[in-house]
């Protein structure tokens, strides 16, 4: 009897000391975010009884729904997965793997169930799927390195490759996004970026941009009672849309132009998108800038930013912040969270100095079409649209930034070989060759030879015993022999026709490299070939003239951009002028008789 009491006081104890914890263990769950019981929104009546009524059984709830899910996907009804993954994400929001797929399954299969005639639905459903996982998956699962990379690899495959019929539209896009928020892009802007305050308050309430703060609210009562996130958002929409607000607010602008407060406050706004909108750090930025960034020519121990107007770029971002969650633990063991990771990155680097420049060209259109004009300024004046395209290029300046971390990643896995050590081997000994290739065709011998000297370093085989000189001769005139006229002259004026996109983008160094390129292809061609193919190849300055054609017809290219090609070369090379002249009335000629 005495025992029973005994054991009842101790638990009754026990019960009260609980009690008394639970208040604790509550709020703890809460910071740590370890509560998953919101209730389903628009979820049909018996499952949100039933997600109530089992309690802890709602993993089975979680089961069957997923099953459900993945079955509907199956079947192609992708619009009713995803409310189901919703519902899921509810449920369970530290199931990480829900957040990869519902992300995934917007991004890759409801985007695509638009026709491409219809490239802003597309791109929203893309958009829906990254910022998915930037704003809530990772949120939530902050330490989860695998949504990290499939954000990562939404940015480098879903809108920096070509996988998607409308992918310019994608890049478009994002680039004037970024454009808006990095201004000069400069060092120094990231520098400001970086270091500027973050807290609202005290950039509002100091003395140099406290007046100019007040002076918007009294302009306009878009600004009257906003505060933080809605004033600079309503800043950044003014700066670039003005006529949705009154003109005063913009008198404001032109008001402080020139002052410090108006200059610092921009600064302030546009790295407060960048963090609380883009969720990237300016600091981190700046970091990967000097760690990635592409090589100056002019002083090759610094590293010039980064152009996060690029896709790659922001995969590189979300890669870091996954490596950065894996390697906290020094005792780990490296896997294929971290392999995929590192891969995702070399291949982003990869990527940005095969296609790495971007060119964004704009044209304003006539204002003969008044349905479609829009006022500057309050409505005074009016113009036409404006029409923009995107051009990616190779940009060699990104070679050393590749050649760097893909060293690094090679030593972190030379002695564990099970991670596919040897297919970044192979990788990184072709882009080698495709590099030393690159940059002896473009005239810089120097950087070529030591790019040629390395590959032998490191993967001394016998093709590579030879001189740099010798080993591009015996490559070209392999490659040359075993081509046809036919195909030779389409390399050629494929060649021609880039150095003439650059010439009318004034990238002169490159446009007069890719020229150079063509001309010694040509002359090798004619002197490594048999009499018969050299007879099937036209004169060089005639495939000048084809390639002038071709870049002039070209569809992707705007009529603009292709007008002031002609307009620079009649200027500032009349001599190429007057020989394409020439090369036309000869075609002329030959063409009459069969007319």
């Amino acid at each position: 009897m005495i025992i029973c009491s005994l054991c009842t006081v101790v638990a009754a104890g026990g019960f009260i000391i609980a009690g008394m914890r639970l208040d604790y263990i509550s709020s703890q769950r809460r910071e740590m975010k370890l509560i998953s019981n919101e209730p389903l929104k628009n979820a049909p009546p018996s499952l949100a009884f039933a997600t109530v009524a089992m309690g802890a059984f709602r993993g089975l709830v979680v089961d069957v729904l997923w099953m459900r899910a993945e079955r509907l996907k199956e079947e192609g009804e992708f619009f009713d997965a995803k409310q189901l993954a919703d519902w899921i994400t509810t449920l369970q929001p530290r199931f990480a793997q829900v957040w990869q797929w519902q992300a995934w399954n917007m991004a890759y299969n409801i985007s695509v169930c638009f026709p491409a005639t219809q490239p802003q639905q597309r791109w929203r459903w893309v958009k829906n799927g990254y910022e998915l996982l930037r704003d809530q998956g990772i949120a939530i699962n902050p330490e989860s390195s695998s949504l990290y990379f499939q954000l990562g690899m939404i940015f480098q495959h879903k809108i920096g490759s070509e996988s998607d019929d409308v992918h310019k539209y994608y890049k478009l896009q994002l680039a004037e996004e970024m454009e808006a928020l990095l201004g000069p892009a400069t060092e120094s802007y990231f520098d400001a970026l970086a270091d500027v305050t973050p807290d609202w308050r005290q950039i509002a309430e100091s003395n140099d941009v406290g007046a100019f703060v007040e002076a918007l609210r009294a302009a306009d009562e878009n600004f009257a009672d906003a505060d933080g996130d809605a004033f600079v958002k309503n800043y950044m929409s003014l700066r670039q849309n003005p006529h949705r607000f009154d003109v005063a607010a913009f008198n404001v602008i032109d008001r402080f132009r020139t002052s410090q407060a108006l200059e610092k406050f921009d600064i302030f706004a546009k790295a407060y998108i960048l963090r609380n909108v883009w969720k990237l750090e300016p600091g981190l930025m700046r970091q990967l800038n000097k760690t990635y960034g592409p090589v100056n020519w002019n002083d090759p121990n610094n590293r010039l930013p980064l152009d996060w107007r690029h896709a790659d770029c922001h995969a590189i971002y979300w890669g870091y912040m996954g490596l950065q969650q894996i390697t906290r633990d020094p005792a780990r063991t490296v896997g294929m969270d971290e392999t995929n990771i590192d891969r995702l990155i070399l291949n982003s680097l990869q990527a940005l100095f095969r296609y790495g420049k971007t060119f964004i060209f704009e044209v304003r259109q006539p204002a003969g079409d008044t349905s479609s004009q829009e006022s500057a300024k309050g409505g005074d004046s009016v113009v036409g649209p404006m029409e923009k395209d995107i051009f990616l290029r190779p940009d060699l300046r990104m070679f050393e930034s590749y050649n760097q971390a893909t060293l690094e990643v090679l030593e972190k896995y030379k002695n564990n070989r099970k991670v596919g050590y040897e297919a970044i081997q192979i990788g990184h000994r072709n882009m080698l060759i495709n590099a030393a290739f690159s940059f002896y065709q473009g005239g810089l011998q120097r950087q070529a030879v030591r790019i040629y000297n390395q590959l032998r370093q490191l993967y001394p085989m016998d093709e590579f015993k030879v001189s740099l000189t010798q080993f591009i001769r015996d490559r070209l005139k392999e490659e040359l022999q075993n081509l046809s006229a036919k195909d030779a002259r389409e390399m050629i004026e494929m060649l021609l026709q880039e150095s003439y996109f650059r010439y009318a983008f004034r990238d002169d160094n490159e446009a007069f490299s890719r020229e150079k390129m063509a001309q010694e292809i040509y002359d090798r061609y004619q002197t490594t070939n048999t009499e018969q193919k050299r007879l099937e190849m036209p004169d060089f300055r005639m495939l000048r003239y084809f390639a002038l054609l071709g870049f002039l017809n070209d569809a992707q290219y705007p009529v603009q951009l292709q007008r002031d090609l002609l307009s620079r070369i009649e200027i500032e090379r009349p001599q190429l002028a007057e020989q394409l002249k020439q090369q036309q009335q000869q075609l002329l000629k030959q063409l009459k008789p069969t007319q």
